[in-house]
């Protein structure tokens, strides 16, 4: 089922994880692979997906962290 532009959620694939669609590569998996530092052209090599795909797991990334209810830890006493 399409989750949002691009990405999809199934049990059957990743576990139910968020993935880009038609494949079974999970935004988090995208999105950490950038973070070590690879370049995009490294990324859409490394998992044979193209640069508007990478764009859609960055983008709900995105959409996920803004509109998730985070909480701040208690402040620490003085």
């Amino acid at each position: 089922m399409e989750v949002f532009p691009g990405i999809t959620m199934s049990p059957e694939i990743c576990e139910g994880k968020p993935c880009v669609s038609g494949t079974s590569i999970d935004v988090a998996t995208i999105v950490g692979t950038l973070g070590t530092g690879k370049s995009f052209e490294d990324v859409a090599e490394i998992f044979q997906i193209n640069r508007e795909q990478i764009y859609s797991a960055l983008r709900y990334a995105s959409y996920v962290t803004d509109h998730l209810p985070l909480k701040m830890p208690p402040a620490s006493p003085s």
